[in-house]
Formats: structure tokens, C-alpha cells, sequence
């Protein structure tokens, strides 16, 4: 909270201005109603509002977010609209806000490779960017951007001299490739310090084609109709190998792909979302206590929206339910309908994901309730 006062302050010191902050949600919240909970993926966030919009301008509609930076890689799904998750764990905290929905794995520029019991492994460690990997020049362990460095992928006389002890020295390609050749020779099968990147290199894809798969393919869309949106310092490295594993035909990279995080924060509405979880009667569809629910979270969220400079002819409201079988975890977030409109779309939606709905599953009786109401305005 002081940090974001002093920020405050500053700024209205030379001249009055709102200070806003990215959310994990997908939007934007002024100062004094900002919570640090609400930010804990706002980076990666930022960048799938980036992807989304550069990808329209460009004519693609359903899209793979490829963001690849220094110590992960985060991948998301969009096909119209954005997707959002309720209940989640960062770092093995469980935490029930919304978020976009993001995947993320240990597979960065820094991620740490090594060769142990006859395997090579990719991360879950990262080098950082200090010492960094080891052709930063400064001790650093063997990673990616070594891996990119040997192969080729990057050209060190386009990077600047800013590595080594006195960030005076360009990129150490000779001791990278020195490094792929030392662990060559422990294999001692023939192959040369190139061929041991490649190697690494393969197993570092998997990691990103699988990510990607776990939040397109395992629930039920088909990729090879999408567009890889690749961004982040690494994307454009892995862009075209990543592709070509998933089936992907068209790769598409902005002219903004290094800066797309910080490009979709400047993008992003002012958004606004409260949840009711549903009473019996909302459980059950009951349209006159939805509609009141609604309408209460809606005139909450207005004058949240007022407080925030938004007067109330510019606020848009998308209203959802999360909707499961009874008795169970699994809910799905389907648009507001009429309930018997919902219900269908939530078997269809459960059928896509998991292979089968509740009547397909050997019971008929299994009933579809409403979980949580949804008002996000902005």
C-alpha cells in the first residue's frame, strides 16, 4: 500500500494522473482499489490481451499465445473470447481469483540443461539473468540461450557488448559450444558438441508442445486450424519447431512480440468483476432470483466503474454462470441464458472437454446446477 501511495504521489506531484494496474483477470484497476492478489500473473495477462488484439488486426481469430521469456514459457487458448479460471495454483499456493486461463512451464532462455543417469533435462531451474547462461560471461550455467547461440538461432555480432564482469564484452559463443562438446565427450557416442544441443533443444520443445497441448488438445479443440501468436524475448526461436510438432500451419509475430506484455497493459479496459455464489434458488434456475442477482452485481459494479472515471452510459457488462453436475468439482463457465439454454450448452461444453456428459456416463438423473453467477463490466 505505501508503495503504491508513493507511486501516487509522484506522479500527481508533476501532473494529475490515474494510475492504474494490471490485473490477473485480463483488466485494468485504479490505485486505490488495487490488491496485490489480483496481480500475480498480470505480466503474462498482459501479453494474451497483446496477442488477441494484434492477432485481429492481422485477420486471425482463434489463436495459440506463445510466450516465451528468460525462466518460463506461458501458452493460452482463445477462440472468440477469453478464457478464465477461478480456482488455481502459482507456486503451489492455491488461490481462488479469477485469472485468464495460462499455462506455464520451466522452459525459458534460462532455463538450466543438464545431462544426468544418461538423460538430458530441461529446467524446472532457471540461470536468471545474473550470472545468466554461460555465454553471458560470468559463470553462469549451460541453458537455452546457449543452445540458440550454437546452433545459430542467435547471432551475437547483432547484440550489443554488454556482457561479462564489466558488461563491456559481446556474447560467448566459444565457450557455449564448449560446454555442448565437454558433455559430448562424457557421452561418448560420437557425436559433436552441436548434435548435443540439438539434443536438448528437442527435449525443450516437448516441454512447450505439451503445454500447449494440455490447454487445446486434451480438451478438445484440434490446433492445426489455429495461429501460434509467438512472443516473448524467445518466441520467434522456438516459434517455427514448436508449429511444426503441434500440426500448427501459420506462426504469426508482431512487430511489438518483444514488448507484447507492456503493449496489452496499454490496451486493456478498466474492468470490474463480483461473483454470487448461487443459492438453492439460483441453483436451480430459478430466473426471477437470477435476474435480481444480476442486477445487484451489475449496480455494484457501476458504481465501482463511477468511482474510477466511467460514467454509466460507457459501461458494458458480460454476465456468465459457473455450471457442474451436482456433487461434483468441475464447473464450466458458460454465457447467461435461459436455463434450459445454459444446461445444453454446458453438456455440449463438458462432452468437448471430457468425452462424455452426464447422461453419457450412466447417469441420467445427474443434475446440472448453477455454482457461481458472473458480472464482469468495463
Amino acid at each position: 500500500l505505501r508503495y503504491i501511495q508513493n507511486i501516487s504521489k509522484g506522479l500527481n506531484q508533476k501532473t494529475p494522473a490515474q494510475l492504474l494496474f494490471m490485473q490477473s483477470s485480463g483488466g485494468l484497476t485504479s490505485a486505490d482499489t488495487f490488491r496485490g492478489r489480483d496481480a500475480i500473473l498480470s505480466g503474462p495477462a498482459g501479453g494474451i490481451v497483446g496477442a488477441v488484439h494484434t492477432a485481429k488486426l492481422a485477420g486471425f481469430d482463434k489463436i495459440i499465445g506463445f510466450d516465451m521469456g528468460g525462466t518460463s514459457t506461458d501458452v493460452s487458448h482463445y477462440a472468440g473470447e477469453f478464457e478464465k479460471a477461478y480456482e488455481t495454483q502459482v507456486a503451489g499456493v492455491s488461490m481462488r481469483v479469477p485469472m485468464l486461463h495460462i499455462h506455464t512451464v520451466a522452459a525459458g532462455g534460462g532455463s538450466v540443461l543438464r545431462y544426468e543417469d544418461g538423460r538430458f533435462r530441461v529446467g524446472p531451474e532457471s540461470a536468471g539473468a545474473v550470472p545468466g547462461p554461460v555465454c553471458y560471461r560470468r559463470n553462469g550455467k549451460l541453458a537455452v540461450t546457449d543452445i540458440n547461440l550454437c546452433l545459430g538461432k542467435i547471432q551475437a555480432d547483432f547484440f550489443p557488448n554488454i556482457f561479462g564482469p564489466e558488461q563491456n564484452q559481446p556474447l560467448d559463443k566459444t565457450s557455449s559450444v564448449q560446454a555442448f562438446a565437454d558433455i559430448a565427450k562424457i557421452i561418448d557416442d560420437g557425436r559433436c558438441a552441436e548434435d548435443v544441443a540439438e539434443g536438448f533443444l528437442a527435449i525443450a520443445i516437448q516441454h512447450m508442445a505439451q503445454a500447449i497441448k494440455k490447454i487445446s488438445v486434451s480438451r478438445g479443440y484440434d490446433v492445426s486450424n489455429y495461429v501460434l501468436n509467438c512472443f516473448g524475448g524467445a518466441g520467434g526461436q522456438h516459434a517455427c519447431l514448436v508449429a511444426e510438432k503441434l500440426g500448427i500451419k501459420t506462426v504469426f509475430l508482431h512487430g511489438y512480440s518483444g514488448i507484447l506484455s507492456a503493449y496489452g497493459m496499454g490496451l486493456a479496459d478498466i474492468k470490474v468483476e463480483r461473483q454470487r455464489v448461487a443459492n438453492l434458488l439460483i441453483q436451480s434456475g430459478d430466473i426471477q432470483a437470477i435476474d435480481i442477482a444480476i442486477e445487484q452485481l451489475k449496480q455494484a459494479n457501476i458504481e465501482d466503474l463511477n468511482r474510477q472515471g466511467l460514467s454509466n452510459k460507457q459501461v458494458t457488462h458480460q454476465c456468465t454462470a459457473l455450471l457442474k453436475y451436482r456433487n461434483t468439482d468441475t464447473s464450466l463457465n458458460i454465457s447467461l441464458d435461459s436455463f434450459d439454454a445454459m444446461q445444453h450448452s454446458f453438456t455440449e461444453q463438458h462432452k468437448q472437454q471430457f468425452g462424455f456428459s452426464g447422461a453419457a456416463s450412466g447417469d441420467p438423473n445427474k443434475r446440472i446446477v448453477i455454482d457461481t453467477l458472473i458480472v464482469e463490466s468495463y
